[in-house]
Order: C-alpha cells, then sequence, then structure tokens
C-alpha cells in the first residue's frame, strides 16, 4: 500500500485544519465559491469530485462479471451485506446516536441532517480503497475484481431508491431530482467515462495483457488527481463548516462514534458469515472488507448537492472519510492475524 494512502487520514486531518484555518481568514473567498452552483450542484465540487471517481471506475474491468459464477458464497456474502443490512443498520443507528443518545449534545435543529450523511454513506459500498485492502490481505483479485463490478451495476439502479426510503422513513425531505441527478453525475456518467477510456487503451493494445497493463499505466498516472480531489473537497467543506465546529469541539468524535459501531459490527457480521460458511480465506477477508467499507467519494458528492455545502450531511460524510483508513486498516490486521481459521483453498 503507498505510504500516501496509507496515511490518508493524516492528510485528510492536515485538510480540515486547513479548511478551518483558510475558512476564517477568508471567509469571502469560500462564499464565492459557495455561490458557483446551479440545480444546486455547486461547480467546484463536481469538478473535484469527478477526479476522484473517474480513475476508480476505469480501474473496474465489467468483462470480470462472466466469472460471477467462481466464488457464489463471497458474493452473496457481500451483496448481502451492502444492499440489505448496512443501508438499514446505518439509519438505525443514526436514529439512535442522534435522536437519543446525542441528542442533547448536538441539539435536535441538526438531526435529520446528520442521519441522512450516514444514510449517504451506508448506501454506498467501496468500488476503489476496497482493491487496496484486498491485496492487504492477499485476497483473490479476480474475486474482488468481479464484486466491484457487480457493485458498481448495482449501485446504478439501488443506490437513489434505498437513499430515497431511507430519508422518507427517518421523515427527511427527499429530492428525488436532486437525487436522481447526483446518481448520474456521480455515478452513471464517470462510470461510462471509465468504460470508454478502457475500450480506448484496449483497441490501442496487441493483446490482453497489453491492455491491462496500460490501465494500470494510466490510472497511475491519474490517480494523484483522485487523492488530490479528495483532499480539496475536505479543506472546502471544513472551511464552510469551521464556525460550526470551532463552536462545538467535540462534533467530530459525536458524528464518529455510530460509524465505528458501524464498521466494526458488519466487519464482524460478514466474517462471521463467512467462516461459518467455509468460506476460503482469500475470499473471506476481502468479502467482509468489502461490505465493511464505504464509497465515500460518491457520499459527500451527493449529500453536498441534496444538502447543500455547508450542511451537517456533507459534514458527517467528511468525517467518514477521516475515518475509513484507520478502521480499514485495524480490519485488515485482524483479518490476517486470524488467517488460520479459514481453508485456504479458493473454492467457494
Amino acid at each position: 500500500m503507498p505510504s500516501f494512502e496509507r496515511y490518508l487520514s493524516v492528510w485528510v486531518a492536515l485538510c480540515i485544519v486547513a479548511g478551518l484555518t483558510l475558512g476564517q481568514l477568508f471567509p469571502a473567498v469560500f462564499a464565492t465559491l459557495a455561490a458557483l452552483e446551479y440545480g444546486q450542484v455547486n461547480f467546484v465540487v463536481a469538478v473535484l469530485i469527478w477526479f476522484m471517481v473517474y480513475p476508480m471506475m476505469v480501474s473496474v474491468d465489467f468483462s470480470s462479471l462472466k466469472r460471477i459464477h467462481e466464488r457464489p458464497r463471497g458474493l452473496i456474502i457481500t451483496l448481502t451485506v451492502n444492499w440489505l443490512i448496512k443501508p438499514f443498520t446505518m439509519a438505525a443507528l443514526g436514529v439512535l446516536f442522534f435522536e437519543v443518545l446525542f441528542v442533547d449534545l448536538l441539539g435536535p435543529e441538526h438531526t435529520g441532517q446528520y442521519i441522512a450523511g450516514l444514510i449517504l454513506l451506508g448506501a454506498a459500498p467501496c468500488t476503489a480503497m476496497v482493491f487496496v485492502w484486498s491485496q492487504l490481505t492477499r485476497g483473490d483479485a479476480t474475486y474482488t475484481l468481479t464484486q466491484v463490478a457487480l457493485n458498481d451495476v448495482i449501485m446504478v439502479f439501488a443506490f437513489a431508491p434505498i437513499v430515497a426510503l431511507l430519508l422518507g422513513v427517518t421523515d427527511i425531505e427527499v429530492p428525488w431530482t436532486t437525487l436522481v441527478l447526483s446518481v448520474v453525475l456521480y455515478v452513471v456518467i464517470p462510470l461510462l467515462a471509465g468504460i470508454a477510456t478502457r475500450l480506448r487503451l484496449a483497441r490501442q493494445a496487441t493483446s490482453a495483457d497489453q491492455a491491462q497493463a496500460a490501465v494500470e499505466h494510466f490510472t497511475g498516472r491519474v490517480k494523484p488527481l483522485s487523492m488530490l480531489g479528495l483532499l480539496a473537497t475536505v479543506t472546502l467543506l471544513f472551511g464552510f463548516q469551521g464556525k460550526i465546529i470551532l463552536e462545538s469541539p467535540l462534533l467530530i468524535a459525536l458524528l464518529a462514534a455510530p460509524l465505528l459501531v458501524q464498521s466494526y459490527g458488519i466487519f464482524a457480521l460478514a466474517y462471521t458469515a463467512a467462516f461459518l460458511w467455509r468460506v476460503p480465506f482469500n475470499v473471506a477477508a476481502p468479502c467482509a472488507l468489502i461490505g465493511t467499507s464505504n464509497f465515500f467519494e460518491l457520499a459527500v458528492a451527493v449529500a453536498i448537492g441534496l444538502f447543500g455545502l455547508d450542511s451537517g450531511a456533507a459534514l458527517v460524510t467528511v468525517v467518514g472519510v477521516l475515518v475509513e483508513v484507520p478502521v480499514m486498516l485495524s480490519l485488515v490486521a485482524i483479518a490476517n492475524r486470524t488467517k488460520h481459521w479459514f481453508p485456504e483453498s479458493a473454492g467457494s
């Protein structure tokens, strides 16, 4: 794992400090940036989000779906966790923490948006960093690629309905037009662009190995844009959120609490299911890690589109970025230390 990605939470923390500082020093600049929007889509953030998402979509090989039958148990566990359990437990934890446990600390006026931020994270399974987590556990690369490709296809159709359902259940107004627009902007368009790029690179190659090498070379070149886009977005969001955060310094810790409970709980559920079903370790580890990790780039983008740059929902999704890397590295360590619990051969 590259050192830059390993210390992503450190860079995010530094960008948080930079955003808070710059927001206080240059409030007029941030106000101008916030005004650059149309139809609730901020142009600056939209460009940064595309920088984040596009390289990930290029990495996904949808031809791997033809091998979907080769690891059925791992796929069943991950899909069940990702789409039938995780979004709903995240919403439930949001209600528990923000309407019951922390209501006196946070105040009821922001409760709905904090819950919405959790829902957006819970309904967006990861499509990029899971390759890193899988590599760190020496996971089955074919299974990981197949799962990511399948999740991307499902996300196009399931993300908006699940988010709308859970927002409605928690009495949050559902702006359907903005929600669908966000999915088109931040999932469908980057997905199509990624497919087009892979096809172009494949046409220029003389063999499948050369095509894969060309894709890896291309994604390696554009990946820094993805990280820079993420860090610039974090800086902007905390520049807009600075006043609220400085008035409530415990806010970040309170918002992180349900995310921590969700992450370790979901991993335990998926990992236990894989253990009981005798799934080989090189499938069981990425299976559980994929179910735990979040597509936080999408969650950030949709939160901004639905609720605004200075919203509680956007803040929660950025806290998700801060929490994600150290949590996932700890889960990788747990998986590697319990490797001997699982069969070695990959037949499920």
